[in-house]
C-alpha cells in the first residue's frame, strides 16, 4: 500500500493528467468520478472550472442514477448532450437543475476495466454536435487517465477513497505582473462608469474606485466577499442565476438591478475560463426599469440561486423514489451532502414507537438507544417534533444539553434540524440531520430544509405504502414457488428468484425439480406473460400440472402436449415459455423439450460452455395441437446445465444475443467451486447495472456422477 507521501504523489500525478486532459479537449469544465471499491457509486474526485456547489446534486452518484456521468459507464459509451433540449428530453431532471446555455459530454475511463467517468462542458456557443474528431479526442483521454490509474494500481499505489473532491483553478501567474497589474488597474480607472473582476467562486478580487463608488461600499469592503452577501440590494437569487450563468455557458450576461433608494445600474458580465469582468454603468435616463421579478422589497434573505435549484432537482429525484431504501439513500446521498450534514436518522410512528427505518453517520450503540422510544421520550426531540408537526433547530450540544440531557454524549453529535415528516396534517415521520460541529442554521437554511421536509414526507408515504404491496406480492409469489428443492443422487443445484425492481406486480416466472426415480429426475423452468394476480395463479397451475405429468412417467415433448391443451381448457388469455428437462443420470443424458423459451446452457468439465439448440416450439397456451420435440444431450460428470428465464438477459435498448453472450463467457470463466456461489455470482453481474423490469428465475444443475 502507498504510504502518505507516496499518496499525495500520485493524487498530484492524476490531477495534472486531468488538467492536460481538459486543456487538450477545450473543455471549460470538466469533473473526473471515480468508482468506488464496491463499484455501485460514482464520487467526483476532481472539478475544473466551475465552483463545487454547481454540481453538488451530483458529487456521488449512484450507476443506476438517470445522469450522463453514469450512464458513460453503465452503458460503456460516450453520453454527448448538445443543448438544453438536448438536456430536457434526455435528462428532464438535470435540466431542472441546470438550465443554462452549455454541451455536455460523459466518457467511460476505461481500459480493460471500467475506473469511472469524465464529465466534460463546452460554452453555449459550442456545436450542438459532437465531431468524430472531438469524440476521439474524448474517448483516448479517457483512456490516458484509466492507464494512468492502471499503472498506480500496478505499482501498488492505487488512487484511495475520495472523500471530499479537488477543486483545481487555472494558474494565474504571468511574466511581470506586477508591471502589468499597476497598467491594467491605471486602465482601468481612466475608463467612464466602473468596474471589477470575480473568480470563479464569484468573490470579488478587484473593483475599481468607480466600480466601488457605484456600489455604494470600499474596496476594503467589497474585496474577497460574492456580492449578494456584501450589497443587500444584490442578495436576490435572480441576480445570483445571471452569475451562474456566465459562469457555465461562458457566454456574456447583463442585468439591471437597482441601488437604493432609487438608482439604477447597469451590470455586464464578461466571462472566461479563469473568472468573469464586470462592467457596471448608471442606467440609462430614460424611465426606470420595472423592478426584476421577485425582487424583494423587504423581509427575510431569500434562498440562493443554487440551493432553489438545488432543491427543484431534489424533489425531481425524490418523485422517482420506489422503496423505503431509494428514499434512506437519496436522503443520505445528496440531501446531507448539500447542507454538510454528517448524521441522519429516518424515523417513524409504529405502534406508538419511533421505529428508525434508515440512518447514516451514528454509531450501532447511539442507535440502539434510539430504537423503538415512546413519542414522549425526554431523550429525544423526534417524539415532540412529530407531535407538534414543527421543526425544531440545535445550534450547539450546549443548547441541545440544556432540553434533552444525554443526547449529545449518546449520539457525538454538535448540531441538529429535526424536520416532521406530515402529509395534510397526519404525521408520517422526523427526518433529524446532525452535524459534528456546532451549525447555526440561516432562516433561509431553516426555510429550505422545511419545505424539503414536505417533499420527503410525501416521498416517504408513497414509499412505505410501495414496500407494504411489494413484501404482499413477493410473499405470494414466494408461496407458489418451491421452498426447497429435492436431494437426488449424482446432481447439486443451485436456484435463484428476482423480482422486477420496478413495479408491485407479482411474476409469473417459476422452477422446479422433480425427483422421479433414484436416477431420474425433471428439471423446469417456466415464464407466464404478464405481472398480476392472474399470472401468479396461472404460474401454479402450471406447475401442479408439469408436476403430476412429470409423475405419471410422461416423455418430455407429452409433459408440454398436455399442459397446452390444459391451458387452452382454461383460457385464461395469458401464454406460457417453458423449458422441461428430463434427466437420465444412470445413463448420463439430459433430454428437452422448449414451449418458446430461452435456450438452456451447458457448460463441460473443461469450463467451455455453449448454447443448447432444443427447437423452440411454440408457447403453452395458443395452439391447441401442439407438437413438441425433444432434444437430447450428453452429460459428463462435471458439467453444469444452465436454465434461466429471460429476465436475465432481455432489458430494453440490449442486444439479447449479445446479453446471451455474456452469461455464455461469465459461465466459462467461472472457476471451479461451490455452485450456490456460481449462482450468486451470476446474479451479481445482473444486480447493480440496471433497474429490472423483468423478474428472474435461475437454475443450475451440476452433474457428480459416482459422488453419492
Amino acid at each position: 500500500m502507498a504510504g502518505p507521501g507516496e499518496a499525495a504523489v500520485v493524487r498530484d500525478r492524476l490531477e495534472t493528467e486531468f488538467l492536460e486532459v481538459v486543456r487538450a479537449t477545450g473543455a471549460s469544465v470538466g469533473g473526473l468520478y471515480l468508482l468506488t471499491p464496491d463499484g455501485d457509486v460514482l464520487r467526483l474526485a476532481m472539478l475544473y472550472g466551475a465552483p463545487l456547489d454547481f454540481i453538488a446534486p451530483w458529487m456521488r452518484v449512484g450507476l443506476a442514477t438517470p445522469v450522463p456521468a453514469a450512464d458513460a459507464v453503465r452503458e460503456n459509451r460516450l453520453v454527448w448532450v448538445g443543448g438544453q433540449e438536448d438536456m430536457a428530453r434526455a435528462y428532464p431532471r438535470t435540466a431542472v437543475a441546470v438550465p443554462y446555455h452549455f454541451a455536455l459530454a460523459a466518457a467511460p475511463v476505461a481500459t480493460d476495466r471500467v475506473r469511472g467517468s469524465l464529465l466534460l462542458l463546452w460554452p453555449g456557443t459550442h456545436s450542438q454536435r459532437i465531431t468524430p474528431r472531438r469524440r476521439d479526442n474524448v474517448v483516448s483521454n479517457c483512456r490516458r487517465l484509466a492507464r494512468l490509474l492502471d499503472e498506480e494500481e500496478a505499482a501498488g499505489r492505487p488512487v484511495g477513497a475520495v472523500t471530499r473532491p479537488r477543486v483545481l483553478s487555472p494558474g494565474t501567474a504571468r511574466t511581470g505582473r506586477s508591471r502589468s497589474a499597476l497598467a491594467a488597474e491605471d486602465f482601468a480607472e481612466r475608463l467612464p462608469g466602473g468596474c471589477c473582476a470575480l473568480d470563479l467562486e464569484g468573490r470579488i478580487t478587484f473593483v475599481s474606485s468607480g466600480g466601488a463608488e457605484l456600489l455604494g461600499r470600499s474596496a476594503d469592503q467589497l474585496l474577497g466577499t460574492r456580492p449578494w452577501h456584501s450589497l443587500p440590494w444584490l442578495d436576490d437569487p435572480v441576480y445570483e442565476d445571471r452569475y451562474r450563468a456566465a459562469v457555465v455557458s461562458r457566454e456574456p450576461v447583463s442585468f439591471t438591478a437597482r441601488r437604493p433608494p432609487g438608482r439604477w445600474l447597469d451590470f455586464r458580465l464578461y466571462p472566461d475560463a479563469s473568472g468573469i469582468s464586470v462592467r457596471i454603468e448608471p442606467a440609462g435616463t430614460g424611465p426606470s426599469p420595472a423592478p426584476v421579478r421577485g425582487e424583494r422589497t423587504g423581509g427575510s434573505a431569500p434562498a440562493r440561486a443554487g440551493q432553489l435549484y438545488q432543491m427543484m432537482h431534489l424533489a425531481a429525484a425524490l418523485t422517482e423514489t420506489v422503496g423505503v431504501q431509494d428514499v434512506v439513500d437519496l436522503v443520505a446521498d445528496q440531501i446531507m451532502p448539500a447542507f454538510d450534514a454528517r448524521g441522519l436518522i429516518l424515523s417513524v410512528l409504529e405502534a406508538d414507537r419511533l421505529r428508525i427505518i434508515g440512518h447514516r453517520g451514528y454509531s450501532r450503540e447511539a442507535i440502539e438507544r434510539l430504537e423503538g422510544l415512546p413519542p414522549e421520550t425526554d431523550l429525544t426531540p423526534a417524539g415532540r417534533v412529530l407531535t407538534e408537526a414543527a421543526p425544531l433547530f440545535y445550534t450547539s450540544a450546549e443548547e441541545m444539553e440544556r432540553e434533552y440531557p444525554g443526547l449529545p454524549r449518546t449520539t457525538g453529535k454538535q448540531a441538529w434540524a429535526y424536520l416532521p415528516l406530515s402529509i395534510s396534517g397526519r404525521p408520517v415521520g422526523c427526518c433529524t440531520l446532525s452535524y459534528d460541529r456546532p451549525h447555526a442554521f440561516a432562516a433561509e437554511e431553516r426555510a429550505v430544509l422545511t419545505s424539503l421536509a414536505g417533499l420527503i414526507a410525501q416521498a416517504l408515504d408513497r414509499a412505505r405504502l410501495y414496500d407494504t404491496k411489494h413484501q404482499l406480492a413477493h410473499g405470494l409469489q414466494q408461496a407458489l414457488l418451491p421452498h426447497t428443492l429435492p436431494a437426488v443422487p449424482g446432481l447439486r443445484v443451485a436456484a435463484r428468484y428476482l423480482p422486477a425492481t420496478r413495479g408491485m406486480e407479482i411474476g409469473g416466472d417459476f422452477y422446479d425439480l422433480i425427483r422421479l426415480s433414484g436416477s431420474t429426475a425433471a428439471a423446469v423452468i417456466g415464464d407466464v406473460q404478464g405481472h398480476n394476480v392472474a399470472a401468479a395463479a396461472l404460474m401454479g397451475q402450471v406447475r401442479t400440472a408439469i408436476h403430476a405429468h412429470a409423475t405419471a412417467g410422461v416423455p418430455p415433448d407429452q409433459v408440454l402436449a398436455r399442459t397446452n391443451r390444459l391451458l387452452i381448457d382454461l383460457d385464461p388469455g395469458l401464454f406460457t415459455s417453458c423449458l422441461y428437462v428430463h434427466l437420465d443420470l444412470a445413463r448420463r443424458r439430459a433430454s428437452i423439450a422448449s414451449a418458446g423459451h430461452p435456450h438452456p446452457l451447458l457448460r463441460g468439465p473443461d469450463g467451455r460452455t455453449r448454447p443448447l439448440g432444443v427447437p423452440p416450439g411454440l408457447l403453452l397456451g395458443v395452439e391447441p395441437d401442439a407438437d413438441y420435440q425433444v432434444f437430447d444431450a450428453p452429460l459428463q460428470a462435471g458439467a453444469i446445465l444452465a436454465l434461466y428465464t429471460d429476465g436475465l438477459v432481455e432489458t430494453p435498448g440490449v442486444d439479447p444475443d449479445r446479453a446471451t453472450a455474456d452469461l455464455v463467457r461469465q459461465l466459462s470463466d467461472a472457476p471451479e467451486g461451490d455452485l450456490e456461489r456460481l449462482v450468486d455470482a451470476v446474479i451479481r453481474k445482473v444486480r447493480p447495472t440496471r433497474q429490472r423490469t423483468d423478474d428472474i428465475a435461475l437454475l443450475l444443475l451440476r452433474t457428480v456422477f459416482g459422488e453419492d
